[in-house]
């Protein structure tokens, strides 16, 4: 079984986009997407800075764009048999699998960002990754300081949400075996503190048609993989204030016999998961179209 996987928030670079957009037809494409999102994608994915695309309403739509790019641009990829996304990549995985319509999942995708800025802002909050230690032990000393684990992302790391100060003390004072990057995110994403940004995207989502996935696709509330678009679109909706499993995904895809994984750009995060959590499962990371070769490879020679 060969699966692609879509990354999230936190994956983009300056100018990552540059390379994709030398492919006939990508410039075009992604001039639609920033109309449909709402964000001049094409400038902030050439020309802006670290902190310019760390906004959380261009980073999200400009994340899923770069996704849906490459996956329009991956040979092979009517061989994938199952998508799953980390977070805001759940979109494209929607896409990818058939439930929304391109223009949809950017659409929804711009709102999603746009409120999630705007909640964001009401408090000063952020993300940081736990790497190593005992899942227990350090979700107990996140409950100590009144941080909420946010992302059970496997392969030994967990992502911290809440105050930027209860992020200090986690960070001055780390658990025994553990480091804690902060990351580049502008929220406590997956949290209470997301509570009015799923009012607003359910009330988008409402107006949105979805339909049954043509691939599998495990949604992040549990690793289930899941059967109808319409309750994907509601799993949608809800992650936006929910943990993201990404651990327990990982698991299904074991489960399932995977044997080959293709990550589309901003490729990285999630191909270093799969190798510390998946051994012996062949990974790619498409990052540039120079990529696309060996993701093609894999999808015909992993075994179905």
């Amino acid at each position: 079984m060969r699966i692609a996987v879509f990354p999230g928030q936190g994956s983009q670079s300056p100018g990552f986009l540059s390379p994709w957009l030398a492919l006939d037809g990508a410039a075009d494409r992604l001039s639609q997407y920033s109309e449909w999102a709402g964000v001049d994608l094409v400038t902030a994915g050439t020309e802006w800075d670290a902190d310019q695309i760390r906004d959380t309403r261009v980073a999200q739509p400009l994340i899923v764009a770069a996704s849906l790019l490459s996956w329009n641009a991956l040979p092979g990829r009517e061989s994938v048999d199952g998508v799953a996304g980390h977070s805001v990549g759940e979109f494209a995985a929607a896409a990818a699998a058939g439930i929304l319509s391109e223009e949809d999942a950017l659409r929804l995708v711009g709102i999603r960002g746009r409120a999630m800025a705007e909640a964001a802002a009401a408090a000063e909050t952020g993300m940081s990754a736990v790497i190593g230690g005992d899942e227990a032990s350090v979700v107990s000393r996140l409950e100590e300081l009144g941080l909420t684990p946010a992302n059970y992302n496997g392969g030994g790391q967990l992502v911290a949400a809440g105050a930027l100060d209860a992020l200090a003390r986690l960070a001055a004072e780390p658990l025994a075996g553990t480091r804690v990057i902060p990351l580049q995110v502008a929220g406590a994403f997956h949290t209470s503190y997301m509570a009015p940004a799923v009012d607003a995207l359910r009330a988008a989502a409402s107006e949105v048609s979805a339909s049954d996935p043509r691939v599998t696709v495990w949604t992040n509330r549990d690793g289930s993989a899941v059967d109808t678009g319409d309750h994907f679109v509601e799993l949608l909706v809800d992650q936006v204030a929910s943990p993201v499993r990404w651990d327990l995904c990982m698991g299904a895809f074991s489960s399932a016999g995977v044997s080959g994984i293709v990550e589309l750009s901003p490729a990285g995060t999630l191909t270093g998961l799969a190798k510390r959590a998946l051994r012996g499962v062949p990974a790619v990371a498409v990052k540039t179209p120079d990529d696309l070769p060996a993701a093609a490879d894999l999808l015909g020679s992993a075994d179905a």
